[in-house]
């Protein structure tokens, strides 16, 4: 059973057998349908089943030529809003399926990002050359969480945030010189960061690491897709689950000056959101490519 069905609703799946069950009801029922063709006798075939507006399950397989679908894997998904970031994709196919994660740099958190496609058959149609790289394309990420808690914010005055702003500019600025090989850029970041774990150190005598780091968004776990975030929440709303009538959260998010979507189920969210406080939690990390 996937891991993330409990972060769209499906937390009350008790045996494979409910499992199978649900699957083959979205196999019937489904909201939408994409075919690619892989030779001359087999398609592959995903069938999307949507549990609310933004979020359900897709299941993926093999149509022969008698229409006879064979169902190889699933997973559960939620659409993001807005524009996460522009950039040029870079897609690699999982060795056991057939599906693909994308990669990019994003210079706002500082390392290569990671996450399941969720529109893999418009992106393998759009990729006509087979070289794997979309250049230039929008990026719309969301996060799957399946429990989190809420945290108060930490207090900044007017100067405070106008500098903290200016200095996040700064390293983003840094961080692309450096890609290109600057070597001055190189040897600041470097005194930066030195500089960075001094004060830290000095300051978790005495203070909670949570009251020191604001926001941060780094790889949790073995699989690539998957992250720890901590983030500002931006807006909040509730969905529900049409299926179960399990209450989900959708938190808007500024994780290191980069903004997407997570969704949680209400009743494993310690705390009370609002807008304002911070968000923390470990995420699996999807996206949608705009073409």
């Amino acid at each position: 059973m996937h891991k993330y069905l409990n972060a769209i609703g499906y937390g009350g799946l008790a045996s494979e057998k409910q499992l199978n069950r649900l699957l083959q009801y979205a196999e019937k029922v489904y909201t939408h349908h994409e075919l690619m063709a892989l030779d001359q006798e087999t398609d592959y075939c995903e069938y999307r089943m949507k549990s609310s507006k933004d979020m359900g399950i897709c299941v993926c397989g093999t149509m022969d030529e008698e229409e006879q679908f064979e169902r190889y894997f699933y997973y559960p998904y939620f659409e993001g809003s807005g524009i996460t970031s522009v950039a040029d994709v870079t897609l690699e196919r999982r060795m056991d399926r057939h599906s693909f994660v994308g990669i990019y740099e994003d210079a706002k958190v500082g390392v290569s990002l990671i996450f399941h496609v969720q529109n893999a058959i418009e992106c393998m149609l759009a990729d006509v050359h087979r070289n794997h790289v979309l250049d230039h394309v929008s990026i719309t990420l969301s996060g799957l969480c399946n429990d989190g808690m809420i945290l108060l914010p930490v207090f900044k005055n007017p100067d405070q945030e106008k500098r903290s702003r200016e200095e996040s500019k700064n390293r983003m600025t840094l961080l692309t010189a450096a890609r290109n090989g600057d070597p001055s850029a190189i040897e600041s970041l470097t005194l930066d960061d030195l500089d960075t774990y001094t004060k830290v150190s000095r300051r978790l005598v005495k203070e909670d690491v949570f009251t020191i780091v604001d926001t941060y968004f780094m790889p949790c776990g073995i699989e690539c897709d998957r992250y720890s975030i901590l983030g500002e929440i931006l807006n909040i709303r509730m969905d529900e689950n049409e299926e179960t009538g399990e209450e989900i959260y959708i938190l808007s998010l500024n994780v290191n000056e980069m903004k997407f979507d997570a969704c949680i189920p209400k009743a494993n969210l310690i705390g009370e959101p609002a807008i304002g406080r911070r968000f923390k939690g470990n995420i699996w990390l999807q996206g949608m490519i705009r073409m």
